[in-house]
């Protein structure tokens, strides 16, 4: 009886190892946000959660207005920061966006953009569906889910979202100094790093 629990975890070990991870990065390949500048000497990071609603408002009251304001003069970053406890499917989403990132950078964003657009729909089901949507090669992309292989880069957004004393999503860094979630603050906090780097020249 002692072993009952322990074959089955086994079994779902081996399944795992032999998945076909050719052509899959175990590194994340998301990069900076294409419509900011990847040398911007400020940088702003979000740490978000794919099915947070929050996390959903920001990215269209906030996100998009920074990004159209500053894009060139800004790098923007997305950090996972899956709230599992309370988003049963964050964590999928997550490794989703990450697998998508695999095939080509704009196709991380262009997952991201589509699961906060359709999050209410969220399950595992509708996450394969829009990877198909967006023109992903299938096997590809259901290998490295099956695999799980981003799992680990999620979580190491996630362990360092922890170690700058993120307690929930989003939050926003601007030059590694947390700032308030809304446009107005993170408007101003660019604008005095800005201000800085000028001083400097």
């Amino acid at each position: 009886m002692k072993y009952t629990h322990v074959l089955p975890l086994a079994i779902i070990a081996l399944l795992v190892a032999c998945t076909d991870t050719t052509g899959i990065s175990a590194e994340s390949r998301k990069g900076p946000h294409p419509d900011t500048n990847a040398n911007a000497v400020v940088v702003v990071h979000e740490f978000g959660d794919l099915q947070c609603p929050a996390c959903r408002a920001a990215h269209s009251k906030v996100v998009a207005p920074l990004l159209e304001k500053y894009g060139n003069t800004i790098r923007y970053e997305f950090k996972h920061f899956p709230l599992r406890a309370i988003h049963p499917h964050a964590l999928v989403a997550a490794e989703a966006a990450e697998c998508a990132a695999d095939q080509d950078t704009s196709h991380f964003w262009e997952f991201v953009d589509i699961a906060f657009e359709r999050q209410p729909e969220m399950n595992r089901e509708t996450i394969f569906a829009w990877a198909e949507e967006l023109g992903l090669d299938m096997d590809h992309f259901g290998r490295c889910m099956k695999s799980h292989i981003k799992k680990d880069v999620v979580m190491m957004d996630h362990a360092e979202g922890q170690e700058v004393d993120v307690k929930g999503t989003p939050t926003f860094f601007v030059n590694g100094q947390k700032v308030e979630s809304t446009i107005e603050a993170i408007s101003a906090a660019i604008e005095e790093a800005l201000a800085q780097v000028q001083q400097k020249l």
